[in-house]
């Protein structure tokens, strides 16, 4: 696979433990990063809609340009732009994924949830 879409904060700490971990597992060239503060916030409550479309435009981008075949929607601990426990932050990551599933549902697309931790690693993926 060459390309894999991340839809993830922009913050530092843990943008090179996720390229890390989905090059490893996609063993994908490339990550086209989607950065936002607290996406998975954002995609869940869907409350500001320009900042869902502009993510669902570089999504777009990535499958229809870059030939991704999964996307994955990421929340971590010490968010700034959701600070809320990791369970909340889980849940949102959830409905993420739902609200991704039915965005791209016409796609050939694996979308995936995880959550950084409190080491800077990945956990275990989440599912619906």
């Amino acid at each position: 696979m060459e390309f894999v879409t991340s839809i993830h904060c922009i913050d530092g700490r843990i943008q090179e433990k996720i390229n890390k971990y989905l090059k490893e597992k996609y063993n994908a060239k490339y990550i086209d990063s989607i950065t936002e503060p607290g996406p998975c916030y954002a995609l869940a409550d869907q409350n500001d809609e320009d900042i869902v479309r502009s993510i669902l435009r570089k999504v777009d981008i990535s499958i229809n340009k870059h030939g991704s075949k999964v996307i994955a929607i990421s929340g971590h601990y010490d968010c700034a732009g959701n600070p809320v426990s990791k369970e909340a932050q889980e849940e949102h990551i959830k409905d993420s994924l739902k609200f991704l599933k039915s965005e791209y549902k016409d796609k050939d697309v694996e979308i995936i949830g995880f959550y950084i931790n409190d080491d800077w690693e990945v956990e275990e993926e989440l599912t619906l």
